[in-house]
């Protein structure tokens, strides 16, 4: 079986195409970590498109938010002002699904789903030190996790924590990672709507681990088109910005 995992789509539209398009036919089966919505200018698109797909999906902080189901106050400024955007733009068949969406932890088959940390669906994981629950926690060896927008991981290996960098060079299209045995993985596929980790290209994964592979992807999409369309929404300015950045 192999994985499509996406994460972070953030309602950009375009970014979530591109991806589609670069791993078509290279899947099986789509899993989804969360924060379908959110910062982007394209909510009701990107639900539409989601839905229609058999995806195994848990929610993320923005989808809470986004649909009403939390409220925005943890957020700062810029994103709280975009999560009540969305909820106004939203219909009421998208802002539901989106309210529906189950919190992780989700066990699938060899692996677990989560949005943030094992422990705490909103957690950042950022570091080894916030990495270390979660690869004790997981009762599976691979966890999938997203929330950071930082493609790579952790890994826990003879108890030791190590961080996995595994972004693909501007030339390249995906980085292959080989899963050993002995050691437990913490893997972040990055976002497809907005990366922050230096890179802008939409960011997936594509894991097949029967094969114990899983290939970190990241794709070019027209910015530019996203940019345009969230000027006319009137979205904040430095989310605008911050895609040609991947920041």
């Amino acid at each position: 079986m192999r994985y499509l995992i996406l994460s972070d789509i953030h309602a950009n539209a375009t970014a979530l195409e591109a991806a589609m398009a670069a791993a078509e036919g290279r899947w099986d089966k789509i899993i989804c970590l969360g924060d379908v919505v959110g910062y982007g200018p394209d909510p009701n698109e990107v639900v539409d498109r989601v839905r229609k797909m058999d995806v195994a999906i848990i929610r993320g902080n923005h989808d809470k938010a986004g649909s009403g189901l939390a409220n925005a106050d943890d957020f700062n400024p810029v994103a709280r002002a975009v999560a009540l955007w969305t909820r106004d733009q939203l219909r009421g068949e998208n802002r539901e699904w989106l309210e529906q969406l189950p919190a992780g932890p989700l066990a699938m088959d060899g692996f677990v789903m989560v949005h943030g940390a094992f422990r705490d669906e909103d957690e950042y994981v950022f570091a080894p030190a916030q990495a270390i629950d979660s690869l004790l926690d997981a009762p599976a060896q691979i966890t999938f996790f997203g929330h950071t927008h930082l493609q790579g991981g952790f890994t826990l290996h003879d108890n030791k924590v190590g961080v996995l960098h595994l972004k693909p060079g501007a030339s390249d299209l995906y980085s292959t990672l080989s899963i050993d045995d002995d050691t437990v993985y913490l893997l972040n596929p990055g976002s497809i709507g907005q990366p922050r980790d230096g890179d802008p290209r939409a960011a997936f994964v594509i894991a097949d681990l029967e094969k114990k592979s899983v290939e970190f992807w990241r794709v070019p999409y027209d910015i530019e088109s996203v940019q345009k369309r969230m000027g006319t929404c009137g979205l904040p300015e430095p989310l605008i910005m911050r895609l040609a950045y991947g920041r």
